[in-house]
């Protein structure tokens, strides 16, 4: 059988139409390869875009479709604006800085449109979108491929030992600057696939990483990168 072919996916912050696209590229590029795939959603489902609810519909759909599928598989990974939702439903003091940060549009969403977001938002959001979100896994590591799959990345002095928040959160140098991680054996022939952080609406290509965040609720495209063993990246977008 041939080696698992990975989907990543970026950022999608509430663009379903975007997303639509881009599983339909995806699931006919699958066809056309002909051998086992797996889909990874790397978090931030929510906020900013307009249609936050739509979004998690389409991801619960896709994993329910393929549940039990021999060659199949989806992976969905929580992002930092999920925690966010998450801290601002179980009434943490920042639902304010959640409100800012896009959760004033996914409030909007739930609600059913533009504006209709309110103090009552809690209670527009289906209680199975809550269970989903607590139930997301925050990072996988194939061991076998050296491949690593995060939302926001690693710290490479202590990965896989430090704290969960890295993993939704950092933008530190240490990270980025992929070059100058330590000679760690660990380390040695990693590749990370993360989004969070966008640069450009091009993904960012490193040596030791690759970014498919491209900025999708800014204007940008919806990204995957398609990993085929023994082949170099390439990537689907949906526009």
């Amino acid at each position: 059988m041939a080696g698992l072919t990975y989907f990543a996916i970026g950022d999608v912050h509430g663009e379903a139409r975007k997303l639509d696209e881009l599983h339909g590229a995806i699931l006919d590029r699958i066809a056309f390869e002909g051998g086992p795939a797996r889909i990874v959603h790397l978090g931030d489902y929510v906020d900013r875009g307009p249609d936050t609810k739509g979004v998690i519909e389409r991801v619960m759909a896709l994993e329910a479709r393929f549940r039990n599928d021999p060659v199949i598989s989806v992976l969905s990974l929580k992002g930092n604006h999920e925690q966010m939702l998450l801290d601002a439903y179980d009434g943490g003091p920042d639902e304010g800085g959640w409100w800012a940060q896009g959760g004033s549009e996914a409030a909007d969403s739930y609600a059913g449109g533009s504006g209709r977001g309110g103090v009552d938002w809690r209670e527009t959001i289906p209680a199975e979108h809550i269970t989903w979100m607590r139930g997301l896994e925050t990072i996988h590591h194939d061991t076998d491929r050296r491949l690593v799959f995060v939302h926001a990345g690693i710290e490479p002095a202590t990965f896989p030992g430090e704290a969960l928040e890295t993993y939704l959160w950092t933008r530190s140098p240490r990270f980025f600057n992929d070059e100058t991680w330590p000679d760690r054996d660990i380390l040695q022939g990693l590749t990370v696939i993360h989004g969070h952080t966008p640069r450009s609406f091009q993904p960012e290509v490193k040596v030791r990483r690759i970014n498919v965040d491209t900025g999708a609720c800014f204007g940008g495209p919806l990204t995957a990168v398609m990993l085929k063993e023994g082949e170099a990246p390439q990537f689907l977008r949906g526009t």
